[in-house]
């Protein structure tokens, strides 16, 4: 988790999708609603706090009819929200990334041991009755056999489940995946709901330095904390620095910089990076594509790909991660 954030299962408030509350509380209260809602939008807005929101309304009011019709803020002290917080309800499961016992990093993909989880939980509650709730966070970190398991759950749910299905990126799913929940997306938070939200996290936007970090976080939270808490917004320049530059001089930029994303516990930072490296190979191939350059546009679209293929596989296979970081910039200086 970030420095500076509140875990999704222990935050009390959510800003800027009251809208998304609404619908979820209304169509819980209707009894129709849909045993899986894929819950979609850029990382780091609140789809896991919504998720969590929604659970813990959910499992205070088991009974639809009797719910209220809007989504209230969880009470710290009520026992469904100290079990959620701590995970010891029996009525909820968290899939995410699992931790290697070994190198104690985060593995690279939900795998298949955890989504069989999920079978033990339905059944070792089959016979209570009560709502069995499963977020899977997010589920684009599912690789393929994670997701044909999580699939065959989907289209025989078992009574009383629901399937709180976040992702980044939905086009990523397997669309037998997508078509069998029902997609709810968040749009980015506005400056007013980030400053909220930020507030909430003690975190102050007054002034220029304020003012620079809405504009590169993007709507999103976690953005935000990593240009405040990681130096984001230093990388974010050195970045742009070494694109810019030419000659000896960039050389040595650019192996700062690697240094710098390469070090030891920089796994947040390197995740940035990365996230910024594939952002501007898109915006060239979009700004590509509306000057009419439509081959230009499909050679960054390929890049994009490739880029963050390339840095899967270093991540997989444990390369050289400076040198990884030196070959892509190198390639995008020359794209670009």
């Amino acid at each position: 988790m970030l420095d500076g954030a509140i875990a999704p299962a222990e935050n009390s408030r959510l800003f800027g999708h009251g809208e998304a509350e609404a619908f979820l509380a209304q169509s819980y209260k209707s009894g129709k609603g849909h045993h899986a809602i894929l819950i979609e939008g850029p990382e780091g807005i609140g789809k896991a706090t919504l998720a969590f929101r929604f659970a813990n309304h959910v499992l205070c009011h088991p009974e639809p009819t009797q719910a209220p019709d809007s989504l209230g803020d969880p009470d710290p002290g009520s026992i469904v929200s100290r079990q959620l917080a701590s995970g010891a309800s029996h009525h909820l499961l968290h899939l995410t990334r699992p931790v290697d016992e070994k190198s104690g990093r985060v593995k690279g993909a939900i795998t298949v041991d955890e989504v069989r989880r999920a079978g033990k939980f339905f059944g070792q509650t089959s016979g209570t009755g009560n709502w069995r709730i499963v977020i899977i966070d997010p589920a684009d970190d599912l690789n393929r056999n994670a997701a044909n398991a999580i699939l065959k759950i989907l289209e025989e749910p078992p009574r009383r489940s629901l399937f709180l299905v976040l992702t980044h990126a939905p086009g990523k799913l397997l669309p037998t995946i997508r078509s069998r929940c029902l997609p709810l997306r968040l749009k980015p938070l506005d400056a007013g709901a980030m400053r909220q939200a930020l507030s909430h996290l003690g975190f102050d936007l007054a002034g220029a330095s304020g003012e620079q970090i809405l504009a590169a976080a993007g709507g999103s939270v976690s953005e935000a904390l990593k240009l405040i808490n990681y130096g984001g917004l230093d990388i974010a320049a050195a970045f742009e620095d070494v694109l810019a530059g030419q000659g000896p001089a960039v050389r040595k930029q650019m192996h700062k910089l690697a240094d710098i994303l390469s070090a030891k516990d920089s796994e947040t930072i390197f995740d940035f990076f990365s996230s910024l490296l594939t952002g501007r190979v898109m915006q060239s191939a979009r700004d590509a594509a509306l000057a009419g350059d439509i081959e230009k546009a499909e050679r960054f679209a390929r890049f994009s790909s490739e880029f963050a293929e390339r840095l899967a596989l270093s991540d997989a296979y444990n390369l050289d991660r400076k040198q990884t970081i030196l070959s892509l910039l190198d390639d995008l200086k020359d794209a670009l």
